[in-house]
């Protein structure tokens, strides 16, 4: 049989996401609905100065983006997010949280956080390292 492999359109795609959804719902018991968005921003003034993009998926925290304005770091505020959004989790049931980052950004702020690196990817970019963190949110 000749089988040829084409760009898939948007309906073929979300036929793809239906079909792992059918699977994995097959294979554990926790029904995932659509993820819980919990995104923060710290303002002066009208201006982000500071935010985080995360989400809750599966009683799991995945925070996604966390980003300081350089001249507010050290200040507490990655601290003060990165706490809101694992309390947040916490408060709906979530258990873990993930993360990566890449070693030209701040790896030890996450694991000074409770964090630890479980993978690392070499050459990601090119001559750089991207970490992959994880932290159990009840202990």
């Amino acid at each position: 049989m000749n089988r040829e492999i084409i760009l898939a359109t948007n309906k073929e795609s979300k036929i793809i996401d239906s079909n792992i959804t059918m699977f994995n719902r097959s294979k554990i018991s926790v029904v995932q609905g659509p993820p819980i968005i919990k995104n923060y921003v710290i303002k002066e003034e009208d201006k982000i100065i500071a935010g985080v993009n995360s989400f809750v998926y599966w009683g799991i925290l995945h925070v996604d983006v966390l980003f300081v304005d350089e001249i507010y770091r050290g200040k507490n505020l990655g601290r003060q997010l990165l706490s809101k959004v694992e309390n947040e989790a916490r408060k709906i049931g979530a258990l873990l949280s993930h993360l990566d980052t890449f070693d030209f950004q701040d790896k030890d702020f996450y694991i000074r956080n409770g964090y630890e690196v479980f993978g690392t990817l070499d050459d990601c970019p090119n001559g750089h390292k991207r970490y992959y963190l994880k932290k159990k949110l009840l202990q």
